[in-house]
């Protein structure tokens, strides 16, 4: 980031500056400091995420970065101007501001209510414009809400109304938008879609700061993130900078695992529960491969268990992961299908495992034998996030092999699979009975000896 001198109209910042530039702050409330030394630049074009603890100070530096604060110390700068030293309309049109809470006293239609974006820039004497028509037009256009303009406000739905709100916002035409928790109370599909309509606004040219408390959902949209603890600035960057399991212990006393989401490769935060921080005995095997099993390596290894991964290619990101933790990896040649040692090999390693997890891998004919040498497993754990026909790429014989383990093995979704490696290590897990072992293992053989 940059710094520089001088001062902007219109909503430009000097050439080479950041939009926003906070500078030192500190922020009293009743006699609490709850801020103190933060500083902060915000380049134009930037979506940024502040995140933190509850209590960390999040919306207090909203509130000053809109000027509904004055800082007892230091000072706030949006396109070159002092925020504090001008007035509410000037403010507002530099700066519009999502709140956390969408509810509403007022009874006006979703186009009322996108109207009073346009309030800034109504002169004391001057009347309604084409232009302003058109703002609004467009900014409900833009957040799919025209269908929305005749029914009361009071009676959308949390998603509809965090969208009106968010029209709102875009109908000021301001440089700086703000947002405050905008995930909050919104189910997933909503809180997707809100964040994907936030980061598209930036990709067109808006700039956004939001306050967001799930750090997978930050990590995963915003460009750089603001990682806030004890009244201060812990740290601030890219995502896969600031959400370290260092910061993290440190800022949410938390003992987290950091990786990579095996879809998106977006940072993945997973916390650990503290009795299970390192704690656990027991042997597990995983069967992944292409990125599918790094999560669950990081995750299982950071709980305490003995893991074992394969067989993998060597250079896939999941023989990476299994090395950079030192885990036990069987592995076979770039591009090469698992031959007869590396069976025998997973063979041993599913033996001497209590579980064993099968990550929603892609499966070919190169590593079916992974699929069928997991049906031995006496526990088995079934992750699943996408239907396996559409990672299916074996035909027959992979469907034979994946429906022998998901008759016997317990299916989750991948941030369910600790909890089930526990369950099952522990004896909680419902163990398939020795007859169905034996079936499944003797069916096995026959595929096996079959190909």
């Amino acid at each position: 980031m940059t710094r520089g001198n001088g001062s902007a109209r219109g909503g430009t910042p000097p050439d080479g500056d950041p939009l926003v530039r906070a500078s030192d702050l500190r922020i009293d409330l009743g006699g609490t400091t709850i801020l103190d030394g933060v500083s902060l630049d915000v380049d134009t074009g930037t979506f940024v995420g502040l995140i933190g603890p509850n209590g960390a100070g999040k919306t207090t530096l909203l509130r000053a970065l809109n000027g509904a604060l004055t800082p007892a110390l230091g000072r706030v700068e949006v396109a070159g101007e002092r925020i504090d030293r001008l007035g509410s309309k000037a403010a507002s049109r530099l700066v519009a501001t999502v709140p956390q809470d969408t509810s509403v006293s007022f009874d006006f239609d979703a186009r009322e209510t996108v109207r009073m974006g346009r309030t800034p820039h109504l002169s004391r004497f001057g009347g309604w414009s084409d232009e302003d028509s058109a703002a609004v037009e467009r900014a409900m256009e833009r957040t799919d809400v025209t269908g929305l303009a005749d029914r009361a406000v009071t009676g959308l739905s949390g998603g509809e109304r965090q969208r009106v709100l968010i029209a709102r916002a875009l109908a000021q035409a301001t440089p700086l938008l703000l947002l405050d928790e905008p995930t909050a109370s919104l189910d997933i599909n909503h809180q997707v879609r809100t964040l994907e309509l936030v980061s598209e606004l930036v990709a067109e040219g808006k700039t956004a700061v939001a306050a967001i408390h799930d750090l997978n959902l930050a990590a995963h949209y915003c460009d750089e993130l603001v990682l806030l603890s004890g009244g201060g600035v812990v740290a601030a960057g890219p995502p896969a900078e600031v959400l370290t399991e260092a910061n993290l212990e440190g800022a949410f006393d938390a003992n987290a695992v950091v990786s990579r989401h095996p879809v998106t490769g977006s940072v993945y935060v997973t916390a650990l529960p503290e009795t299970r921080a390192g704690d656990a005995e027991g042997r597990v095997h995983v069967v992944g491969g292409g990125g599918t099993a790094a999560r669950h390596l990081y995750l299982l290894s950071a709980a305490g268990y003995d893991v074992s991964v394969g067989a993998l290619n060597e250079g896939d990101t999941d023989t990476e992961t299994a090395r950079s933790l030192g885990v036990d990896a069987v592995t076979v040649p770039p591009f090469s299908s698992v031959d007869s040692a590396a069976r025998d090999a997973v063979a041993d390693r599913i033996e001497r495992a209590d579980c064993v997890v099968v990550a929603d891998v892609e499966v070919g004919r190169g590593n079916l034998a992974n699929l069928r040498a997991a049906a031995d497993a006496d526990s088995l754990v079934l992750v699943e996030e996408r239907p396996f026909a559409e990672r299916n790429y074996a035909g027959t014989e992979g469907e034979r092999a994946y429906e022998r383990l998901r008759a016997r093995g317990t299916v989750v979704s991948a941030g369910d699979v600790l909890a089930a490696v526990t369950a099952a290590v522990e004896g909680e897990a419902t163990d398939a009975t020795s007859e169905e072992r034996t079936e499944a293992r003797e069916a096995s053989q026959s595929d096996s000896s079959a190909t």
